[in-house]
């Protein structure tokens, strides 16, 4: 009952899912040929063959209303709480206007069912487009893009061959540069208070952070890895749980809300902030200068992935027809009071 309600519409058509699991391949193939985008011969042969099977049609409505503009665009992002979101949001709400267009924002608190209910939503066209900003990335999610009747940008990692435009940052990239500055300053025993695994930042952040540690041939102690969300007071409290069973010398926090609950809770437990224990966020925001000492983070820069972001999308909706675009943003890091230069000096907070 589960898989036909992914694989068919709510109408009851076959959709881009119904022709990749006819023919054996993924949603994305099956998009890329659906779409006149490409594929191997034979992936072509099977992908058209299964859409002649099960009745596949272009939804030719969605498209013939590409005219009918509404002077809207969503964004759905995780929580427009999150200081990461703000930065993104802002600058894509200038980029929108700047268009005319209004920009309409859903909280979708990270769940997968309202991310792909939404896409769905949008068969009803009560906008020109979408950014979509999701922490965790499904079958259904692709599913739902492949049969987007609107254009969507994902703002987020997607797999190579999905025929979405997409905006990124290199996460594992990002961690390394962390690693590396701490090392740099004379740091071994470095570590790391991350958010969930089963989301791609996690997953991508903790492959970096061991990948980083086993570069410089520092064996990871893993008393000195704690995992749970990405706000502050599971930031507090991963950091309470690491403090109580290891010594590091330094932490690498998954983004900023998680460093400063990690940066509260080393001042309470009477630790010198770096000279005890060097701290480094990541995503560079306002939270990063507000705090004392002010905190060392890796900036992904948000802004400007939402510009991009959203700059790709109206070039989408006036032109359905560009191929697929895939943007990445390279992190680079800003340090502040809370990690020493390499050559050990800093000033000291407790």
């Amino acid at each position: 009952m589960g898989r036909k309600r992914l694989q068919d519409s709510v109408d009851g058509r076959p959709t881009v899912h119904t022709v990749a699991a006819r023919a054996g391949v993924s949603i994305a193939s099956a998009s890329r040929v659906l779409n006149g985008v490409g594929g191997s011969p034979e992936t072509i042969r099977k992908v058209r063959a299964a859409a002649a099977e099960v009745g596949y049609v272009p939804n030719a409505i969605a498209r013939s209303l590409q005219s009918q503009r509404t002077g809207q665009i969503a964004l759905a992002v995780e929580d427009i709480g999150n200081p990461v979101y703000v930065a993104m949001m802002r600058a894509i709400e200038a980029v929108v206007a700047s268009s005319g267009r209004q920009l309409l924002v859903h909280a979708t608190g990270g769940q997968i069912d309202n991310e792909t209910a939404l896409l769905r939503r949008l068969a009803h066209r009560y906008v020109d487009g979408l950014i979509l900003s999701p922490i965790r990335i499904t079958e259904e999610h692709l599913a739902a893009l492949a049969d987007s009747p609107v254009p969507v940008v994902v703002i987020g990692q997607l797999p190579a061959d999905t025929p979405v435009d997409n905006v990124r940052t290199d996460s594992r990239a990002g961690v390394a540069l962390a690693v590396d500055h701490l090392i740099a300053a004379g740091r071994r025993r470095i570590g790391f208070v991350n958010g969930p695994l089963d989301t791609v930042p996690g997953a991508a952040r903790d492959a970096g952070f061991r990948a980083a540690l086993a570069r410089h041939g520092i064996d990871l102690d893993e008393r000195l890895v704690e995992v749970g969300d990405f706000q502050y007071a599971a930031g507090r409290t991963a950091t309470e749980r690491l403090l109580a069973r290891s010594r590091p010398d330094a932490l690498v926090c998954a983004n900023d809300l998680i460093a400063v609950g990690a940066l509260h809770a080393l001042l309470v437990a009477g630790h010198r902030v770096p000279g005890d224990v060097a701290l480094v966020g990541m995503d560079d925001t306002e939270l990063a200068s507000m705090v004392l000492p002010s905190m060392s983070s890796v900036s992904l820069d948000a802004a400007e992935r939402g510009r991009i972001a959203a700059q790709l999308l109206l070039e989408r909706i006036n032109d359905p027809s560009l191929p697929p675009r895939r943007i990445t943003v390279a992190p680079h890091l800003v340090v502040r009071d809370s990690s020493p230069t390499p050559d050990g000096r800093a000033k000291q907070w407790a």
